[in-house]
Order: C-alpha cells, then sequence, then structure tokens
C-alpha cells in the first residue's frame, strides 16, 4: 500500500510539472492590452485527479491480479483463448476515431487542421521508423527525403501541369532514389559515423535548394502550388475553366471546410497506406531481414543475407514515404521554401521515432501528439510552449527511456509441434 500511495503522488507531481507551464497560465485581453493570468486551481485538481487515477489503478490490480502463490505449488496450465492483442484493439479504436474526428461535435476547422498536422508527422514517423527501428540505422537527414518529395510535386505540377494524383508516386519515386543514392556511400559506416553522414547529407539537400536559384527560386521558395481535387471536382470558390465545384456537384454551399476535410483524409488515408505496408512487410523476408540486421550484421552475413541490399531497402522504402509526405505537404500548404527543411524537422522526426519506442507503430502515434500536437494546441502560451516542449521530452525519457511503447510483439511466432 505504502509504494501505491507513493506511485501516485510521484504520478501528480509529475501530472503538476507538465500543467503547470500549459495550463497554469494563460494570456487575458485587457484594456492596458495582453496580460499574463494564473489559473493554478486547474492544475491542483489535475494533479489530484492523476493521483487518484494511478491509485485507483493500483488497487485495482492488487485485487484483481494478486502475485505471488503458496510454496510448491504448481499453476494450473490454463488454455486461455485467443483473443486480439490490447494493442490491436487500441490500434482499430485509434483510426475510428481518426474516421470520425471532422464529424464530432467538438471538431471545429482549427482542430481538423491540428490533426491533418500532427498525421503528417505521424507518417513521416512510420517512414522513419522502418530505417531506424527496424533496419537499425541512425538517419538524421531525414527531412532530406521530405524536400525532396515537397519540391518533386511542386516543380512537376508548375513545370508539367500534371495533377496533384500523378505527381504523388512520382514524387516518392525520386525520394526512393534519394534514398538509394544516400545508401551506396554509408553502407559500411555504423552508429555515430552514420549519423554525422546522414546529417551532412541533409544539410547538403537544403544548401543546394537555397542556392539552385535557377531551378527552385532559392530562399524565395515556390508559391501557388496547385491544390488537389476529388476526381476532378474543386474545392475553389470559382472553379477553372472545365471544372465543377465540389459544393456545386452535390448542391451545397461553398464552405472552405470542404477542402480542409478533404485534405484531412486524404492525408488520414496515405497514413492508413503506410502503416499497413509496415505491417505486412514486417512479416516478410525483407523486413525480417531488417530486424536481423539491427540486431547483428555479422551474423546477417553468416546467414548468407546481403547487408547491402538490406540497407538500401531500408533507405529506399522509407525515403519513399517521406516523399509522399512531402508532396501532401507542398499542395496543404501552397508555398514551400528551404527554411521548412531544416535539421530541427529530422530532429523533430527523430524524437518521435525514440520517444514512441522503436518499432512501435502505435507509440509513434502518441509521441506525434506529444510533440507536434500539443505543441499546436498551446501555441497561445508563446514562450512557454518551447518550455513545456522541452520539459514534456526530458520526463518521457526519465520516465521511460525506452520509449512509451517500449515492448514489441514477435514479427513470427512459431508453434510447438
Amino acid at each position: 500500500m505504502r509504494r501505491l500511495v507513493i506511485d501516485a503522488l510521484l504520478g501528480g507531481l509529475v501530472a503538476a510539472a507538465l500543467g503547470l507551464p500549459m495550463l497554469g497560465f494563460r494570456l487575458v485581453d485587457s484594456a492596458t492590452g495582453l496580460t499574463l493570468a494564473t489559473r493554478f486551481d486547474w492544475v491542483l485538481w489535475g494533479a489530484l485527479a492523476v493521483m487518484a487515477g494511478r491509485l485507483a489503478i493500483g488497487l485495482a490490480r492488487k485485487a484483481f491480479f494478486p502475485c505471488g502463490r503458496a510454496p510448491g505449488e504448481e499453476r494450473p496450465a490454463v488454455k486461455v483463448p485467443a483473443a486480439p492483442s490490447p494493442r490491436i484493439l487500441a490500434g482499430w479504436a485509434m483510426a475510428a476515431f481518426a474516421l470520425l474526428l471532422p464529424f464530432l461535435p467538438f471538431a471545429d476547422r482549427n482542430l481538423v487542421d491540428k490533426a491533418t498536422l500532427v498525421l503528417i508527422y505521424v507518417m513521416l514517423g512510420w517512414g522513419l521508423n522502418i530505417v531506424v527501428g527496424l533496419a537499425g540505422l541512425l538517419d538524421l537527414g531525414f527531412v532530406a527525403f521530405y524536400a525532396v518529395g515537397a519540391y518533386s510535386y511542386a516543380l512537376l505540377s508548375m513545370h508539367f501541369g500534371l495533377s496533384f494524383w500523378v505527381c504523388l508516386p512520382l514524387a516518392g519515386l525520386m525520394a526512393a532514389g534519394f534514398g538509394v543514392a544516400l545508401g551506396f556511400p554509408v553502407l559500411r559506416l555504423r552508429g555515430d559515423y552514420l549519423a554525422i553522414v546522414t546529417l551532412g547529407f541533409g544539410e547538403i539537400i537544403r544548401v543546394i535548394l537555397q542556392n539552385w536559384q535557377e531551378l527552385t527560386n532559392g530562399p524565395n521558395g515556390i508559391s501557388g502550388i496547385e491544390r488537389p481535387s476529388l476526381f476532378g471536382l474543386s474545392f475553389k470558390m470559382v472553379p477553372p475553366e472545365g471544372q465543377q465545384s465540389f459544393a456545386e456537384f452535390f448542391g451545397l454551399e461553398f464552405n472552405g471546410d470542404h477542402r480542409v476535410v478533404f485534405l484531412y483524409f486524404l492525408i488520414l488515408g496515405l497514413a492508413l497506406l503506410t502503416n499497413l505496408f509496415t505491417l505486412r512487410i514486417r512479416r516478410l523476408p525483407v523486413g525480417r531481414a531488417w530486424e536481423a540486421l539491427r540486431e547483428d550484421e555479422i551474423a546477417c552475413r553468416s546467414l548468407g543475407i546481403n547487408p547491402t541490399n538490406v540497407k538500401l531497402s531500408a533507405f529506399a522504402t522509407g525515403a519513399m514515404f517521406a516523399g509522399f509526405a512531402g508532396s501532401f505537404f507542398a499542395t496543404r500548404q501552397g508555398f514551400i521554401s528551404p527554411e521548412s527543411f531544416t535539421f530541427m524537422e529530422s530532429a523533430v522526426i527523430l524524437a518521435i521515432v525514440v520517444l514512441g519506442g522503436m518499432g512501435s507503430q502505435i507509440g509513434i502515434v502518441l509521441a506525434a501528439l506529444l510533440l507536434v500536437g500539443l505543441p499546436e494546441w498551446f501555441r497561445e502560451l508563446q514562450q512557454y510552449r518551447m518550455l513545456a516542449f522541452g520539459g514534456a521530452m526530458v520526463l518521457i525519457m526519465l520516465w521511460k527511456p525506452s520509449g512509451l511503447l517500449s515492448s514489441r510483439e514477435p514479427t513470427i511466432r512459431l508453434k510447438a509441434p
């Protein structure tokens, strides 16, 4: 009982420390301008709720799952019927919530737009998870493939008049080609040396985008990027000549929220396809080769696995999904510049993968919500926003150093004869 109380107190202190910068202060618009007001009662009630919750969970576990048994007593063999894993159920629940989010009563344009941004980073995290979590290759230049995908879509759309649906696979192939180009020079590198080289590759791509004025327009960026359409239906108030607007086709009044919801479902579909592909490929020989390479490269060679092909396939696959995410980012923003693809983007994506638990798909979603969603949601706190961001990262690493969901289920289960 004493241990449960101490655990509840620690949980309350952590909740108070996290909630103080995010809930304890707010900006109030008064006659003299913006003033900083406090609401420490919110923090106190939140900490008490966390303490009560942790204490209730501990007591429930102790009541329903008592540990230990009498000396010499053998544990009876109980045949447990096959049931879905809690993580599988949680994944389906999160997918259902994401599908219903735009139609919920509390979902406004701002919430859907923030959810779209979170899904971009979820897709990037799942792509980097192939390289870092499955293959064990530390990549600090992942933002380079993100940039290649964005600029590929923008340039193909502007100079050749291609639609988003045609440019999307082309941008992914371009990014995958750059992934192979990065993979060849780093085949013999590991650990810190690999991280340094990939970091340099990311900076090289950014410098090229900034200085190649004739192609990328340099630091001024590219604006006026074409928006995607739904089977030829435009989401503009005045559609281009020869096209019909979405609202006119369905007999609705024009509303700018239609385009926001469409973009949300578009990135949700891309993210779910990325997740489905990753879960499927982990069970294939190439996926098992990635995990074997992560564990021991020498053992891989002794088993006849070619590390060169395995590394190149991991880099190319992860880069392809980054290219898809970059294409969507370009069409969502309508403007891209080299400043959108700095090293900080790579650091945030890598932090999402590490804090989520390398190899865990659901953990990456939770980490993206914490590291991207919360800072965006509390943007009104201004200077306290990044303080809360850094504090949350430190506390998570102290609380769960292996990630939010560090335990991983085996890819293949062998049945006993």
